[in-house]
């Protein structure tokens, strides 16, 4: 049985997969603590731990044929280490995954929307799409995009960063130097700011909403219509068949899925009386570690 190994390193924690090559079947999960800003052995823990997790899975399940990996972060133009990763997980610029982890073959690194957008592709709810979108709407907002069945990356890998995408010329600058961001106008990190101090996390301010909340239904609703705009808005530029929305604030489900197709009902452009369909992300917090798993097994010519 010919395996795939995907690895999701993030923030908090590291996942990973092993994949049966052909029928995409999860053989192997695993999740493990990142701690980032800790080290061991003169090297980052997170590091020491994948390379740990590697040599296990080899081990016990007799050999992975292709391993892939994703992070937050660009990716390098040759797939192989994080080019470019401000702020979080000091170490991993430049660190040649293929070198450090002693394999033969390379480890192609994604970033790690990207892989979950194509982990979404290959086995989740955008499964046989070629034109499609995601968003992860959670602390902060990621992108991704496949167009004509290719993970968009762009001239320098910045390509899918749609979170930056600016609805207001006159807002405040986000972490990018975007003014008035997506990113900032609709992601958890600013909804004690957004609410008046009133909540601290989105689920806080959802579940007042749905218990009538006027105030509270004032902000999200004010979100929900940020988002059909945005959404609008690339649907005009990327024409896609489907946009999946994935990440914390996504598992809202019908509080978000309802309101947000009434604003798609009054903001979007449907030529021929056709919306794009908006769906929920499929894996969950699997995606990046199935989506790295998928790219290193095409990368390596392997079926999955």
């Amino acid at each position: 049985m010919s395996l795939l190994a995907g690895i999701d390193l993030g923030g908090s924690q590291i996942k990973a997969v092993c994949l049966e090559a052909g029928s995409g079947r999860v053989v192997r999960r695993d999740t493990l603590p990142t701690r980032d800003g800790e080290t061991e052995q003169a090297l980052p823990s997170w590091a020491v731990t994948v390379r740990s997790l590697v040599a296990e899975m080899e081990r016990e399940l007799g050999g992975v044929a292709s391993l892939g990996l994703c992070a937050p972060g660009m990716a390098a133009a040759d797939g192989r280490s994080i080019a470019c990763m401000p702020g979080r997980l000091p170490g991993i610029v430049g660190l040649d995954w293929t070198r450090h982890l002693g394999r033969a073959e390379p480890v192609p690194v994604l970033n790690d929307a990207h892989a979950a957008l194509l982990g979404e592709v290959s086995a989740g709810a955008a499964r046989g799409r070629r034109d499609v979108y995601l968003l992860t709407l959670g602390t902060g907002v990621g992108g991704a995009v496949c167009a004509d069945g290719r993970i968009l990356r762009g001239a320098i890998g910045r390509a899918g960063h749609l979170g930056h995408l600016c609805l207001d010329p006159e807002g405040p600058l986000d972490v990018t130097r975007t003014p008035g961001s997506l990113e900032d106008l609709v992601g958890e990190h600013t909804v004690r700011e957004r609410s008046g101090g009133r909540f601290g996390t989105t689920r806080e301010l959802v579940s007042a909403y749905a218990a009538g909340d006027v105030e509270a239904g004032r902000v999200w609703l004010k979100s929900v219509r940020v988002l059909a705009c945005a959404i609008a808005s690339l649907n005009n530029i990327l024409d896609p068949e489907l946009v999946v929305l994935g990440g914390g604030i996504a598992a809202a489900g019908p509080r978000l899925f309802e309101p947000l197709a009434r604003e798609l009902d009054e903001v979007e452009w449907r030529p021929y009386g056709r919306g794009v369909p908006v769906v929920q992300a499929e894996l969950g917090e699997w995606a990046g570690a199935i989506g790295a798993a998928h790219h290193a097994g095409r990368f390596l010519g392997q079926a999955g």
